[in-house]
């Protein structure tokens, strides 16, 4: 039994080299810090763009202009759909990070430290998040080699296309320019509407279209 705890802590040893699992252990938390900050920003960063276009909508709708605030609408959406996202993520972050803090608790008993199916699955979705997937392969590779996780399969993240998106965003594209136009438009909107000239849609354009690459850039 000791010859096997300590052929067990050896290696543990071998793969952290210079430092000690508990050192590790730090460094991967400090890791988690990092992303959790990061993720704050591009939250903030997502919610000053959204102010800037829920006011361009309220103006365009006063032109009745339903086309297009149906498209910076669809925006407004995708961009909630990814705030969740970050919400969530973070949340499973934190949730590793106390993994891993008992996790040197267990070291103390056992002497080395011991894999975690409920780890695994976090890192796993994470992994898929591009904001922070570069940062949670590699830990997902030093954990492996720690032993605290399985090799993990690479599935692709799930994305819907622009038929999908555009069927399953209708009723709540809606909703949001009903509540941004306050009653003006969405839910209470007629079928028709009236359509801008050639040349308010011109002039408009190149500002809806910087504000959609800004928008874009923050998700990706």
């Amino acid at each position: 039994m000791a010859s096997t705890l300590k052929a067990s802590v050896e290696s543990v040893q071998r793969f952290f080299g210079k430092k000690t699992p508990e050192e590790m252990v730090r460094k991967w938390r400090q890791e988690i810090n990092a992303q959790q900050r990061a993720l704050d920003r591009q939250k903030r960063g997502i919610e000053t763009e959204e102010a800037k276009v829920k006011r361009t909508i309220k103006q365009i709708a006063k032109k009745g202009d339903i086309k297009t605030c149906k498209m910076l609408a669809k925006e407004l959406v995708r961009s909630r759909r990814q705030k969740d996202r970050i919400v969530t993520s973070k949340a499973q972050l934190n949730s590793i990070s106390m993994q891993l803090q008992h996790q040197l608790s267990t070291l103390k008993i056992a002497g080395t430290l011991q894999k975690s199916s409920e780890v695994m699955s976090m890192v796993n979705n994470l992994v898929k998040l591009p904001e922070i997937s570069a940062q949670m392969q590699e830990m997902s590779r030093e954990m492996m080699k720690a032993g605290i996780i399985d090799e993990m399969i690479q599935d692709t993240m799930e994305s819907l296309d622009e038929d999908e998106i555009e069927e399953e965003a209708e009723e709540e594209v809606n909703k949001v320019l009903f509540q941004i136009t306050d009653g003006l438009l969405g839910e209470a909107t007629v079928a028709a509407g009236n359509l801008p000239t050639e040349a308010e849609e011109e002039e408009e354009e190149p500002e809806l279209d910087e504000m959609q690459r800004r928008l874009e850039a923050l998700k990706s």
